[in-house]
């Protein structure tokens, strides 16, 4: 540490951006993150604004010796943005959005967050496949996957990055797209941040808003399997211009529920149309009369509305944990699980959704991108432990647990959506990106990054040199 410290000075006074460490103006705000479990401390943060600083600040740990985590939005469960006592890249400042309404284009910098995105996409009658919370940032949610509303009518987040800046590992700046290093830009498609920092996305806009059509159903938790039945049933006629996702959640107190049903634990159809008000009654029309709701929600909201309106549910430095796995088929003894489970949650802010994938998220061939999940997946659930008060995460991180060991068996194996992974298990990300896949990925870190030093991830380890 005495040799860091002594080359701290310098680097401090050449870095055009600014460094923070710990007792310093900004180093507590700037080393928070969304998950309030998360408490560690870095060494040393440097608060890049440009891919030239993100090189320099990688030159300078790889110098000292200091382990080294990238922040982007912040809001990864697991909290590899911050490291202790190693040096934290932090990108918050890169937030910066662009948009060639002409082209159907945006770029962005590798701190914005989906909310900034979407305000500019939004200004033109655009967007693209973002997350389910606003303050998610875009460069963790695109690197691993990126679920969203969208996902059923544009495909994933990366199936629409089209191309991205990124610092690799010894310091280059490299453009990766279609056409340069493709390699790369097939990896950054899936791969998490395994490659390198990136400091910029661009990606493929489609028309969507200002205004889209919301529709909430909600049933009682002692209606689960009949609910979860229907669900499984209703959504193979939904055209793919419906977002869809089913949850198991408590009825928030919103002045659309009745008093009677606030907080009241149950699952919820979600419906979102991007079409016409005509189409998407129509689409939910097979709702109305199937299993008698406690009460519904329809009407058209503004498109950032939709982005935003899990974010009261998940305020930052909230504490939570989550684990995740792809089902294939939403079976009879999988629905009796979730039924069985879902109700032993404690905590009125910890949430089961269910998101389902299918339509141009399923006709992306397997591998086209390093996505590490099987484009024939029908269901992604994600268990998450959301707790406002922090005493009670441990009851509900095993009830999490729990929860997913009893639906493993009807997944078929332990690989998941690697975005929705609070902790790093090397046979869970195999599994998840499976044997060929990974394998492939293993070959291009030991190209872009062979010591692994963007190791705080899902991380893929580089493949060992040919003797």
């Amino acid at each position: 540490m005495a040799q860091v410290l002594g080359s701290l000075d310098s680097f401090r006074t050449g870095f055009s951006g600014t460094v923070l460490t710990p007792g310093d103006d900004g180093y507590d705000a700037a080393r928070s993150v969304w998950n309030g479990a998360i408490d560690r401390h870095p060494a040393v943060i440097a608060q890049c604004t440009g891919a030239e600083q993100v090189a320099a600040a990688i030159a300078f740990a790889r110098e000292s010796g200091l382990e080294i985590s990238v922040r982007g939005g912040g809001h990864n469960f697991a909290g590899f943005a911050v490291v202790e006592d190693g040096l934290m890249i932090d990108l918050s400042q890169m937030r910066s959005v662009s948009v060639d309404p002409a082209a159907r284009r945006a770029r962005c910098g590798g701190g914005a967050t989906w909310a900034d995105l979407d305000g500019a996409a939004q200004e033109h009658g655009l967007a693209v496949t973002g997350g389910f919370i606003s303050h998610t940032g875009v460069a963790g949610l695109t690197l691993g996957g990126g679920i969203g509303w969208m996902t059923r009518m544009a495909g994933l987040s990366c199936d629409n990055l089209v191309g991205a800046e990124v610092v690799t590992a010894d310091g280059r700046i490299l453009h990766a797209s279609a056409d340069e290093n493709p390699d790369l830009y097939w990896a950054l498609r899936g791969g998490g941040g395994n490659f390198g920092v990136v400091t910029s996305f661009e990606f493929a806009l489609h028309p969507v808003g200002p205004m889209v059509n919301f529709g909430m159903f909600f049933w009682g938790v002692d209606q689960g399997e009949q609910a979860l039945r229907f669900c499984r049933d209703y959504v193979e006629s939904v055209p793919e211009n419906n977002g869809i996702l089913v949850g198991g959640l408590n009825a928030p107190p919103a002045p659309f529920v009745p008093e009677q049903h606030h907080f009241a634990p149950g699952y919820a159809l979600f419906v979102v149309g991007f079409g016409t008000p005509e189409e998407h009654a129509a689409a939910i029309a097979p709702v109305r009369g199937a299993v008698p709701a406690l009460f519904e929600f329809v009407s058209p909201i503004p498109y950032t509305m939709l982005q935003s309106m899990m974010d009261e549910g998940n305020p930052w430095g909230i504490t939570a944990y989550e684990k995740a796995l792809h089902l294939d088929e939403m079976s009879d003894g999988a629905i009796a699980v979730i039924a069985e489970h879902l109700p032993r949650k404690q905590s009125p802010l910890s949430f089961m959704p269910i998101f389902v994938v299918d339509g141009a998220y399923s006709r992306v061939p397997d591998d086209a991108t390093a996505f590490s999940g099987k484009r024939s997946t029908r269901w992604v659930v994600n268990i998450a432990a959301v707790c406002p008060d922090p005493a009670a995460l441990d009851g509900e991180r095993q009830w999490v647990r729990d929860f997913w060991q009893a639906l493993l068996p009807h997944a078929g194996n332990a690989g998941s959506y690697v975005n929705f992974m609070s902790e790093y298990e090397e046979d869970r990300v195999r599994a998840a990106y499976g044997a060929a896949k990974y394998d492939r990925l293993a070959r291009i870190k030991a190209e872009y990054d062979p010591d692994n030093l963007f190791h705080l991830n899902a991380n893929i380890k580089p493949a060992l040199a040919a003797v």
